[in-house]
């Protein structure tokens, strides 16, 4: 499939108007373990990045470390995140929108907010801009997704080192064959989300059970 290669196309009339733009995207709404993490991303009206960007999900991972540290050197960026502690408190849908607040409330001005996904209801404030496929088509959402995914992938890298069996710095967290085998035979870690439908179901079954007292 060719990659679709975003563009300033939605930033351009807002930066014509003289008005800051920030771009916001999350990553690891559908992991099954680990925080959601959200990034702010303000570029300079029309900067040239000498970096190819496209959605984070068509990157490599070298491409997207290359990519991320060029955003960082060229835009403005801030992160958030809200833990897996408060997805299960808060449901995923809310917990995003913590980790997007908290990347905002980071940047010192911003004017026009431009967000990835479907309309939400804690940003339908004037200048508040929910994009379909933003990664894919608006660069400010698109260095946001990269920020992101970086921040989080090295963060479940780390956190792999202490719980290996998951695969966490090859799957992030996501539901792979590998992290599904291990949940079955090692049970949830303290990192897994309790309100996700696969980790409820073995907690429902092994609760009095903890990570290393299971085996097979």
């Amino acid at each position: 499939m060719a990659r679709v290669r975003p563009s300033f196309h939605h930033e351009a009339p807002l930066w014509a108007a003289g008005q800051l733009v920030v771009g916001v995207d999350e990553v690891g709404r559908g992991a099954l373990a680990g925080p959601v993490v959200a990034a702010a991303c303000l570029l300079p009206p029309w900067v040239t990045l000498p970096v190819d960007v496209f959605d984070s999900k068509q990157m490599t991972r070298p491409q997207r470390e290359r990519a991320f540290h060029v955003i960082r050197q060229y835009g403005i960026v801030a992160v958030g995140a809200a833990s897996h502690r408060e997805i299960d408190r808060y449901d995923i849908r809310r917990a995003t929108a913590i980790a997007m607040w908290r990347a905002l409330q980071r940047l010192p001005h911003w004017d026009v907010l431009l967000y990835d996904g479907l309309p939400m209801h804690e940003f339908s404030q004037p200048g508040m801009h929910a994009l379909v496929d933003g990664d894919q088509h608006c660069l400010s959402i698109a260095c946001a997704a990269i920020v992101a995914k970086v921040i989080r992938d090295d963060l479940m890298a780390r956190l792999a080192r202490r719980y290996p069996v998951y695969g966490w710095d090859e799957n992030a967290g996501y539901g792979t064959a590998r992290h599904r085998q291990a949940l079955e035979q090692y049970g949830p870690s303290p990192f897994h989300r309790r309100s996700f439908a696969p980790i409820a179901t073995l907690v429902a079954q092994v609760s009095s059970l903890t990570v290393g007292e299971r085996r097979r």
